[in-house]
């Protein structure tokens, strides 16, 4: 995984040495020795992690982590922190003051190359995800608006509840919600999970093999639809340097000691799921921003950004399998003096309904989309010309033969609708194209309103 990181270390021998270490996993690596240089640096390119030495007393480097952390612009930069001495007082400080973890020395380099790769991978989705939403907020779809944060729901993974009972008793002092304790085998059930938890606390101490068991674990909750997304900070015996570089390759989020202090416990805790929670809500926004984008807001139905692909797909899998398939172009009759006579309101009303009746009488396989202002494309997957010409006078029938209501005391309107049918075979020998479809379709309908309308038009052309 490539990725550009910055050294910050005043001691030049450590520079070099760090900088040895990341140029032979092939990082991008630029190393200073002031807060200035790597300022200064910035303006060339904004580096994805920091590796930084907490231990320089010549400037304050927690200020700088606090800086870094609570400006937008870099707070989504990943900051390892280095040389601390190795207390629970040095740790929770560096934590507090925005480092995402903390590496004593001496720096394990398995452990080291291990957090940098989960710490890059962990930056990257939410960047992608942001610079979707980016899109979206250009577009004109709104802002995610934050919340009030929660306490992080929390879920202890166990081979034996009773051992874990003196980490189930510290992670219920530091969650107002109170932890749930969850087996092993049960978490892999779907149905042992009632709410989805923000955070999987995994106590691999507790496990027969640790090395085994909590490597299949950990990659069947990554690997599950139910479970993948959810944060997953797992506790080792300290010895365990080698079993914890693996964990965070796997997919864990972060590891911990059993000997952790319970404020650094609770500060890594509450990250873990307020990182969950913000790419949840990414994940939200842009799931739908993009159902927005191909969805007409009036009527629910797909537009034709969203129907001329799908188009091109029934056509390819046509010529696959060498089902035909059939395209309508559908258009209200006289709607223009719907909304010249009755207002725009009724004019509505009549679009929301009728998409209400295409809806409700078509198959499940079948796309509707609103393509214009009273145009109605239908496509139909697997259907012969018989079949789409009963399915076009079927719908004409269900929209002339009862009226439309246009609000309280107003008088139902009576309408109808032409169809223009298009074929496609298997007697083509090319794809054929979505626009080409449509615009058959389009001289079909074309000819029914020619002939007087509220009737169906069928070429065969295409086929």
């Amino acid at each position: 995984m490539s990725g550009r990181i910055l050294i910050i270390d005043t001691v030049a021998t450590n520079r070099i040495v760090m900088k040895v270490k990341l140029l032979s996993a092939q990082y991008d690596v630029v190393a200073c020795a002031t807060q200035d240089e790597a300022k200064a640096s910035f303006i060339e390119q904004r580096p994805d992690l920091i590796v930084i030495n907490l231990a320089d007393h010549v400037e304050d480097h927690h200020a700088f982590c606090r800086a870094l952390k609570s400006c937008p612009d870099t707070s989504d930069i990943s900051i390892v922190g280095t040389g601390i001495a190795d207390t629970a007082r040095a740790r929770f400080a560096a934590l507090d003051a925005g480092a995402d973890d903390i590496l004593p020395s001496p720096i394990n380099d398995a452990l080291l190359h291990a957090r940098i790769r989960s710490l890059l991978r962990k930056r990257h989705t939410p960047a992608e995800l942001w610079m979707r939403e980016g899109t979206q907020r250009a577009l004109g779809f709104e802002e995610v608006v934050a919340g009030f944060e929660r306490p992080p729901r929390i879920t202890l993974l166990t081979a034996n509840p009773v051992l874990s009972t003196g980490l189930t008793a510290r992670l219920n002092r530091i969650n107002s919600l109170g932890v749930t304790v969850l087996g092993i085998d049960e978490v892999l059930r779907t149905t042992a999970i009632s709410q989805s938890p923000d955070l999987f606390v995994i106590d691999s101490t507790t496990m027969r093999n640790p090395r085994e068991d909590l490597f299949r674990l950990v990659a069947d909750l990554r690997s599950r639809d139910q479970t993948r997304h959810i944060s997953q900070l797992v506790s080792l015996s300290s010895d365990a340097v080698e079993t914890a570089a693996m964990a965070l390759d796997l997919g864990a989020d972060d590891v911990i000691t059993t000997s952790v202090a319970s404020d650094e416990l609770g500060i890594r805790c509450v990250a873990l799921a307020r990182r969950k929670r913000q790419q949840e809500q990414l994940r939200t926004t842009v799931r739908d921003g993009l159902k927005a984008a191909v969805t007409d807001p009036l009527t629910g139905l797909y537009n034709r950004r969203y129907a001329t692909p799908y188009l091109t797909e029934i056509a390819k899998q046509s010529k696959k399998t060498g089902q035909e398939f059939a395209v309508m172009m559908i258009d209200i009759d006289h709607f223009k003096a719907i909304n010249d006579t009755h207002g725009h309101a009724a004019g509505d009303a009549v679009l929301v309904e009728l998409a209400d009746r295409l809806r409700n009488n078509l198959r499940a396989i079948d796309l509707i989309a609103r393509v214009g202002g009273e145009e109605f494309l239908v496509a139909l997957p697997h259907s012969t010309p018989e079949q789409a010409q009963t399915a076009a006078n079927r719908l004409c029938r269900l929209v002339n033969q009862k009226h439309f209501s246009v609000g309280a005391n107003r008088h139902p309107l009576r309408v109808t609708i032409s169809v223009g049918v298009a074929v496609g075979g298997v007697e083509s020998t090319d794809i054929i194209g979505a626009d080409d479809m449509c615009h058959q379709a389009d001289g079909a309908l074309y000819v029914a309103k020619s002939s007087g309308r509220d009737r169906v038009s069928l070429t065969h052309s295409a086929a």
